[in-house]
């Protein structure tokens, strides 16, 4: 499963095809048509939101489907739910605008995986329920600062949290808030950017 495939085909040599693609948005960052072809295989499903459907070349639409805010879809045995993401922050509204974004809830074998998008922190992301893993963006101004998130995460209390998507965020004081707010969610830090 690729979230968001960008970098061009060699960011992905070596890698096998994609089984699943799902694309949040349309900004280039997150969505990339050479990339995603370069991932395709024969039998990969692409789900986006319907923006970046009307964006996609004809011979990827042919694979895709559109997931509309609060949609979902069963891909085998996998469930697949579309989470808004948009901005709250009236100077931020520009860059996600509220019913244009996807983020995702993939409920695999029980377990079930957030990917926030770009998205402030939202009453339906601190509506979820049971998540197990959750990746949460926080790079200003675009998505939310590491107060939004360790708010938001108190909030829906997700048993894992990645920070994703943070250049030029402080995680560490993001997992130091988790810890004092909702000591029950294990924060990961991943190496994100070189």
């Amino acid at each position: 499963i690729y979230a968001d495939p960008t970098g061009g085909a060699d960011a992905y040599n070596g890698l096998p095809p994609a089984d699943l693609i799902l694309i949040t948005h349309e900004h280039g960052d997150h969505f990339h048509p050479e990339t995603l072809s370069a991932v395709m295989g024969e039998q990969t499903k692409l789900i986006t939101n319907p923006a970046v459907l009307e964006k996609l070349p004809e011979d990827l639409k042919a694979k895709a489907s559109a997931l509309a805010n609060g949609e979902a879809t069963d891909i085998g045995d996998l469930k697949i739910e579309a989470i808004p993401a948009y901005n709250t922050t009236e100077d931020r509204k520009k860059y996600h605008p509220q019913g244009r974004d996807n983020g995702y809830v993939l409920t695999i074998d029980g377990r079930r995986v957030y990917i926030a998008g770009d998205t402030e922190d939202i009453p339906e992301m601190r509506a979820l329920k049971d998540i197990d893993i959750a990746f949460l963006p926080m790079n200003l101004p675009y998505t939310m600062d590491i107060d939004q998130a360790s708010s938001a995460v108190a909030e829906f209390k997700p048993a894992n949290v990645y920070p994703y998507h943070y250049q030029g965020s402080d995680v560490e004081a993001f997992a130091a808030k988790v810890k004092e707010a909702a000591p029950e969610t294990n924060v990961i830090l991943g190496k994100w950017y070189d």
